[in-house]
């Protein structure tokens, strides 16, 4: 009999123990999957609604842009692959690179220990790079180190708790005006930036995100909490890169 928790994979890293685990949740009737840094969670197969509906809301702010296809889109974050995902569902997309710090989270990927990673392996559009997504959004060198003058016409990025609760404290720069301003310079003009939060909508970053860049909102995502067995909310920050 299969233990009702597993740990599947567990690791040190700069910023805390990292560690895979599947469980049987008797709410949901199904397999979990859980990615925890010591003892908080990162994310959950639980709940994936706010990270899918962010995908699909970059792209259709893409589509109103004027844009039909051919999207070259990067993900800040791979967690459970969720994100990509649902980006790859969609048949606009072209390519897709994902930028994730911890190579423990690719290495689970790849070796099949999450789900989601036989889906991605097998995805000839998509790129799974281990690198600071910070730090590369920051430096001239670009998101790709053999490409840096690369851009994108999406940005996808979900790896902090919010804007206001990051899980290091080098992060915090990203969100500041200066911060935008470098990671407008990834996107082609009409591209698209995309933020999930756990926080409700923060009206100080969303001013921030104002100054660099049009058409900034931040939508409630709103979904089923069966541990409460009520609506819970997510925010995700959209805005477009003004054209030339």
């Amino acid at each position: 009999m299969r233990p009702r928790i597993e740990e599947l994979g567990w690791r040190p890293t700069p910023m805390g123990e990292i560690s895979l685990r599947r469980r049987w949740d008797p709410v949901a009737g199904a397999d979990v999957h859980e990615i925890k840094l010591d003892d908080e969670f990162l994310m959950s197969s639980l709940f994936t609604e706010a990270e899918e509906e962010m995908s699909r809301l970059a792209l259709a702010d893409l589509r109103a842009g004027g844009r039909s296809g051919g999207f070259d889109v990067a993900v800040g974050g791979l967690g459970l692959g969720y994100t990509a995902l649902t980006l790859l569902a969609d048949p606009g997309v072209r390519s897709l690179t994902v930028v994730e710090a911890l190579a423990e989270v690719v290495d689970w990927h790849e070796s099949g220990l999450i789900p989601a990673g036989r889906t991605l392996a097998a995805d000839p559009r998509c790129r799974l790079e281990r690198a600071d997504f910070f730090a590369a959004v920051a430096s001239p060198g670009g998101l790709l180190p053999d490409a840096p003058e690369r851009v994108f016409d999406a940005l996808v990025v979900d790896i902090d708790h919010s804007p206001r609760h990051v899980l290091d404290p080098s992060h915090a720069a990203f969100y500041t005006p200066e911060g935008t301003r470098r990671l407008a310079e990834h996107l082609r003009p009409g591209g698209v930036f995309a933020l999930w939060s756990n926080d409700p909508p923060d009206e100080d970053y969303t001013a921030v995100l104002g100054a660099a860049m049009e058409r900034v909102r931040a939508e409630v995502v709103s979904f089923h909490n069966p541990y409460q067995d009520r609506p819970a909310t997510n925010t995700v920050y959209l805005g477009t890169r003004p054209r030339l």
